[in-house]
């Protein structure tokens, strides 16, 4: 077993509720025969993890006093959690629920509640599919548990919040949270992740669970804004029940590592998927997103486009998979990714892939890496466009099609400014396109 979590191990050892001390131990067990994957392991061949070969530390108490009012986080206007350095923000939290929605603290709940984490918890993760997921259990102290209840029509969009103050000079973060949707629900979730702009190493160990079922309907949108030093490794799980809809947008701004799987696997017959994604690494950060798409039964539709914006020497990975199952027979499946490179020293690593079984299928996948269009650059400084504002033009256009698509208005609100000015050292530059 690699060591670099022994204190955090030791931490949430004495601070997690009695009824969680077996699914760490759990957690503890299988994390002790697991080694960290190497450039030898396919799924990692293009990801450097030397970034985790140090000591990490539990957060202090002193997290829930951390100042964290410079971090902009959306305005959404429905209940909210807020978590600093993996610990709960009850001042900075609006837990007002509208009828049909539970949404609780795993620390907080009561027995009824307690049992129905405990049935759920880990039912969406496939084995094998993510390396660090007994490291997350291991060290599960705290999460959240949201339920929707069936046939119960969430308005307000959910917002859970996870913040990083930099207080510490090496921190560890477990992330977990637990969503149930009965059948024929709707609801709206936002994840964000982000750091102030000072101090320290954090590293997050975050797993999402998305459990639908028949007829439910969740739009999940997962912002990853950390920066500097942060190291995220994450997963989101979905399990689809019949005719549910799983409305996904992913972005993730870049730091140090992030690497992020999202698996969803139907289960039910007339599921669909919609996953948007946005990585915008720069400098030397890397982003690495892996995905896969499992359908397991007959009549299920997906749907996944990915864009990245990869500047000066940064690294971004994605591999994107579709797996049709022997029995999932008129299946339709699309995947696409594209890239642009805005350097001669930025690097993208994409792989597009189809494992098909079945025969009554529709699937198509593919991926492009280009650089700015000359000509198009061009017609645009001969009108008088300045070259530096023609290319934030052209670079937020390569992606505008994906923030137009997310149909939270003030979520993209919130998003055209924050990644508009992503690409300009003047952010005067980004007036014509917002």
């Amino acid at each position: 077993m690699v060591d670099f979590m022994q204190q955090a191990l030791t931490a949430a050892a004495t601070a997690a509720p009695a009824w969680l001390q077996d699914i760490q131990d759990r957690g503890r067990d299988a994390w002790n025969g697991t080694r960290l994957p190497t450039r030898k392991t396919e799924a990692w061949k293009y990801t450097n993890l030397q970034v985790l070969q140090q000591t990490f530390a539990a957060p202090s108490r002193e997290a829930a006093k951390a100042n964290v009012s410079d971090i902009n986080l959306p305005q959404l206007g429905g209940p909210t959690l807020v978590f600093t350095d993996g610990l709960y923000r009850a001042e900075l939290s609006s837990t007002e629920l509208p009828a049909g929605l539970t949404l609780v603290r795993f620390a907080d709940a009561n027995p009824a509640e307690v049992e129905q984490i405990r049935t759920a918890l880990g039912s969406a993760l496939l084995p094998g599919r993510h390396v660090f997921a007994p490291l997350n259990e291991a060290t599960l102290a705290d999460g959240v548990f949201l339920r929707v209840a069936a046939d119960a029509v969430i308005a307000e969009p959910v917002h859970i919040a996870w913040l990083t103050s930099g207080q510490h000079e090496t921190i560890s973060i477990t992330q977990r949270l637990l969503v149930t949707l009965g059948a024929n629900s709707q609801a709206t979730l936002v994840e964000t992740f982000a750091n102030t702009t000072t101090g320290g190493t954090a590293f997050t160990n975050g797993i999402t669970e998305l459990l639908l079922d028949r007829g439910a309907r969740l739009h999940h949108y997962r912002l990853q804004l950390e920066q500097g030093d942060a190291v995220h490794i994450g997963g989101v799980h979905a399990r689809l029940g019949a005719d549910s809809l799983l409305s996904g947008f992913h972005l993730a701004l870049g730091s140090a590592l992030k690497r992020i799987d999202l698996v969803v696997d139907h289960q039910g017959p007339g599921a669909h998927c919609d996953l948007d994604g946005i990585y915008l690494p720069r400098g030397t950060e890397t982003v690495d997103y892996h995905t896969c798409i499992e359908h397991s039964v007959p009549h299920c539709t997906s749907r996944e486009r990915f864009r990245g914006i990869i500047a000066d020497e940064a690294t971004a990975v994605f591999n994107g998979r579709i797996h049709i199952h022997p029995d999932a027979q008129k299946t339709r499946a699309e995947l696409s990714n594209k890239n642009l490179l805005t350097s001669n020293k930025a690097e993208i690593n994409t792989k597009p892939e189809l494992e098909i079984y079945a025969d009554d299928v529709q699937c198509a996948h593919g991926a492009t890496v280009a650089q700015l269009d000359p000509l198009t650059l061009h017609y645009l400084r001969t009108r008088g466009v300045p070259r530096d504002e023609a290319e934030v033009m052209l670079s937020y256009g390569f992606i505008n099609e994906l923030v137009e698509a997310v149909a939270e208005p003030a979520l993209q609100e919130f998003l055209k400014p924050l990644l508009a000015n992503r690409f300009a050292r003047d952010t005067r530059l980004t007036r014509h396109i917002l």
